[in-house]
């Protein structure tokens, strides 16, 4: 086949009349070809003197902002018939788009992007634990009132705070280990989230006194006063005969649960666990014994739920063991800060109270725990109040009843001499104000005096969990006050040794307002648990005992409940009884 020529390809183009593109006399100006305009030309800015030429000061790079956003050049969207691009030339070389993006994502003011804290809310409301969880900031320029951030903590952010979202987007998620086991025979029955049993109400119900064990000294009003500079008040540790029996281990329980005078069990602390439940952070477990029409809410031995809890709530919670890396951290891990928590409680209590065999005051029965030919300690100043709750709704063909030990630690005289009012007393402790954990609390010691209120509000939402419980269980003892008693270490370094810095006092039912605790919304969780367990029942046999163990998630807000074979734990109370043994023969021999 011939080649074919210039010649012919021109010839065979189409004639001026037919249709199709111009012919290329018509590109032709003045005998200059010329480039075709662009659809993506701005016309409005023909040429700009003012513009940075490439020679500047900033060598070669040309200034990017605002004022530069709609300048473009002329028939840049349209390709130059003029360039003569040289081979391998990567010089000339451009991408598309020459605006410089950031792939970071912003912060502060004008920041797109919105962060969340960890189980935060937006807009820094309240959740359920209390104070500020999490908020999120407004995108958008300028400096007034609708452009404020605040970050996780409810702190403002821009100018003078911390920016939202700083360092916390690459915060690696903790996980917590859970306070018992699931072993492959148990059975999950049902999972519930804590935002449904937020939504359960029950109305709050009126207690009755059953019966009362134990004594009570009188408080030490001296506590209360602020304390006097260079004569601080050491911690002291006392030895005092205390007891926390389970349910199931009372004997005064088994009494009344003989008698059939009510249907459901319960102690205080797990009681108030229960009602708790949707503050918590940290896993626990309680084990749930039905037989008959008895239903018995128990704690197996060495729970986490006798310890007391440490900035449980707080946004960056004290580091876990296998987190903590020096000395000094691994004194402030939960489990640590835990076991100093409770020591705090226990000597706090007996510290502040007046002992005095003449000024004291006796309940009707004496302490049913304590057996003075066994005992070689002398007994704490604790009263055991059984009471009676009326949990029952109105489509109940019978009367539900539930019975709870409570406690009330002190007596005190009344300021307007009416009868003593009964005390519980607790104690907050502060570990170091600058350590990992410490959830942006205030120095005590220069603080506590000055601005009360700043550090109580700080330990409402670091501890919400925690005083939610003690709130509880002041009510549910029908205490008439409590006393709150701030311990902080004398070295922060040294869990060794604790000052005394201050106590408040607070109305039990007031200081459920300040935290928003609603009781209603607890009883509801107490007795949807407990018309569960009662259904799941219905077919068994009278005297079948069946047992359950309902577990708080460790790293969720989840409640599960598992069914369980009826002789789980009982190794466990047998190996505690043999090393309890144990230790009583080493001391004997010693």
């Amino acid at each position: 086949m011939a080649p074919i020529s210039i010649a012919d390809l021109v010839a065979a183009l189409p004639s001026e009349d037919s249709w199709g593109p111009s012919s290329s006399a018509d590109n032709m100006l003045n005998g200059v070809p010329y480039a075709p305009f662009s659809k993506g030309d701005k016309l409005g800015r023909m040429a700009d003197w003012t513009a940075e030429s490439k020679t500047g000061d900033r060598q070669g790079r040309q200034q990017y902002n605002r004022n530069f956003r709609d300048q473009q050049v002329y028939g840049a969207g349209s390709t130059s018939l003029f360039t003569v691009q040289a081979a391998e030339d990567e010089s000339s070389f451009s991408v598309v788009d020459n605006t410089r993006t950031s792939t970071k994502r912003t912060f502060g003011r004008g920041g797109g992007t919105v962060f969340r804290g960890r189980g935060g809310q937006r807009g820094g409301t309240a959740g359920p634990r209390g104070g500020a969880r999490g908020g999120f900031q407004r995108a958008g320029g300028g400096r007034g009132q609708g452009d404020r951030s605040y970050d996780s903590r409810g702190n403002r952010g821009g100018r003078g705070g911390r920016r939202f979202g700083w360092r916390d987007y690459d915060k690696p998620q903790r996980t917590r280990e859970p306070s018992v086991n699931v072993r492959p025979e148990w059975q999950m029955l049902e999972e519930v989230d804590f935002n449904r049993l937020s939504k359960l109400n029950l109305e709050a119900p009126e207690g009755e006194d059953l019966d009362s064990y134990g004594f009570l000294h009188y408080y030490d009003r001296s506590y209360d006063r602020p304390p006097v500079k260079n004569a601080e008040r050491r911690l002291q540790a006392l030895e005092r005969a205390a007891y926390n029996v389970t349910t199931s281990q009372d004997p005064v329980i088994h009494e009344l649960a003989e008698k059939d005078q009510a249907t459901v069990f319960v102690t205080s602390d797990i009681l108030s666990m229960l009602m708790c439940a949707t503050r918590s952070v940290y896993s626990w477990d309680i084990v749930i014994s039905h037989q008959g029409n008895k239903i018995f809410f128990d704690k197996r031995p060495g729970a986490s739920m006798d310890l007391v809890s440490v900035n449980e709530n707080a946004q960056d919670a004290p580091l876990e063991i296998s987190e903590a890396s020096g000395k000094q951290e691994q004194i402030n891990t939960p489990g640590a800060l835990a076991m100093e928590a409770t020591f705090i409680n226990h000597n706090f209590a007996l510290q502040t109270v007046t002992e005095s065999d003449e000024a004291k005051i006796s309940f009707a029965q004496p302490n049913p725990f304590y057996n003075e030919a066994e005992e070689t300690e002398p007994l704490a100043s604790k009263g055991y109040k059984y009471r009676r709750f009326d949990i029952s709704l109105e489509r109940d063909e019978e009367p539900l009843q539930l019975i709870v030990r409570t406690e009330v630690d002190a007596v005190m005289k009344s300021p307007t001499g009416g009868p003593d009012q009964q005390l519980i007393v607790k104690a907050l402790n502060e570990f170091d104000s600058k350590a990992i954990g410490s959830g942006g609390a205030l120095d005590w010691r220069s603080k506590l005096v000055s601005q009360r209120g700043a550090v109580i509000a700080t330990e409402m939402k670091n501890n919400s969990c925690k005083l939610a419980r003690w709130t509880t269980q002041a009510i549910l003892a029908q205490a008439d006050g409590m006393k709150l008693g701030f311990v902080s270490r004398a070295n922060p370094r040294s869990a060794a040794a604790h000052i005394i810095l201050g106590v408040v006092g607070y109305k039990p039912r007031e200081f459920a307002a300040q935290m928003n605790l609603n009781l209603g919304n607890g009883w509801g969780i107490v007795r949807t648990i407990v018309d569960r367990i009662r259904g799941l029942d219905a077919d068994e046999p009278a005297d079948a005992l069946k047992k359950y163990v309902l577990i708080k998630d460790p790293n969720r807000s989840v409640l599960r409940l598992y069914s369980v074979p009826a002789t789980t734990f009982e190794e466990d109370d047998e190996a505690e009884i043999e090393e309890k043994n144990e230790d009583d023969d080493e001391e004997k021999d010693e």
